[in-house]
C-alpha cells in the first residue's frame, strides 16, 4: 500500500503498542495485576476488578487510554450522531464497545458498523468480527502507532471489509477510506475524504466533516 496519501504506508515492521507499566509506579490510583507469563485473554477483560474505561488487549498487553483531546471527542460525536441517522435497519453503530479477535485480541475501535444478530443480548460486553462492516479510528498523539499499524493489521486479519482512519488536519480532518484486499489480506487506499465522507460502502453514507472546524 504504497500511496503517497496513505497515512498506513511507511514500512512494514508492526509497532509495539503502550501496554500497562509496572503497578509499583508513580500513578499509585491504578493497580494493575500482573501479566500471566502467556499474557492475558480477552475474558480477562470482563474478570480483572475496577480496569479503567475503554482498556484495550492487544498481543495479550493491557493498554490504557489517555484523556482524549477535543477534536476526537467532536469527530466521534459527529460521526456516530450522522452515521445513526442515515443506517438503513438491521444495522447497529457501536461506539467504544470492544470487538473479540481471538483469545489475546480485544480492541475497541472508536467507532463500528455492525449487521444486527439473533444473538445480540443487553448484557454483552463485546462483539465478534463476523457481522462488523466498517471499523473505524479517529488519531490521537499516544494512539498514533496502534491505530496506523497493528489495529488495521488486526482488522483486517479478521476479514472486515471496510476500515476508516480519521486525522486530524490544519484545518480540520481527513478521513482515509480503506477497503479489505481478499486476496492480499491487506486494507488498500480507496479515497481520502476532507469536507465531506458520501460513500456507497458499506453503506450510503453522507457525513459532513466541516462540522468539527
Amino acid at each position: 500500500m504504497g500511496h503517497e496519501d496513505d497515512p498506513m504506508a511507511g514500512g512494514d515492521d508492526m509497532s509495539v503498542p503502550t501496554v500497562a507499566g509496572d503497578p509499583a509506579s508513580d500513578f499509585d490510583k491504578v493497580t494493575l495485576p500482573m501479566p500471566p507469563q502467556d499474557g492475558f485473554t480477552a475474558d480477562d477483560l470482563d474478570r480483572i476488578p475496577d480496569l479503567p474505561p475503554h482498556t484495550e488487549l492487544i498481543d495479550g498487553s493491557l493498554v490504557l487510554v489517555s484523556p482524549q483531546k477535543r477534536f476526537r471527542m467532536l469527530m466521534l460525536k459527529l460521526l456516530e450522531q450522522q452515521m445513526d441517522s442515515q443506517v438503513p435497519p438491521g444495522l447497529t453503530v457501536y461506539r467504544e464497545f470492544t470487538l473479540r479477535l481471538g483469545e489475546r485480541q480485544r480492541p475497541e475501535p472508536d467507532l463500528m458498523l455492525a449487521r444486527d444478530q439473533e444473538t445480540d443480548g443487553p448484557d454483552d460486553t463485546w462483539v465478534g468480527p463476523e457481522p462488523v462492516l466498517l471499523a473505524v479510528e479517529i488519531v490521537s498523539p499516544e494512539s498514533h502507532l496502534r491505530d496506523h499499524e497493528r489495529k488495521p493489521e488486526l482488522y483486517a486479519r479478521a476479514g472486515i471489509p471496510h476500515f476508516w482512519l480519521v486525522e486530524q488536519e490544519e484545518y480540520g480532518a481527513a478521513v482515509h477510506v480503506y477497503e479489505l484486499d481478499r486476496l492480499s489480506g491487506r486494507y488498500a487506499p480507496a479515497g481520502v475524504h476532507r469536507d465531506r465522507v458520501k460513500v456507497a460502502a458499506p453503506g450510503h453514507l453522507d457525513i459532513d466533516l466541516t462540522r468539527t472546524r
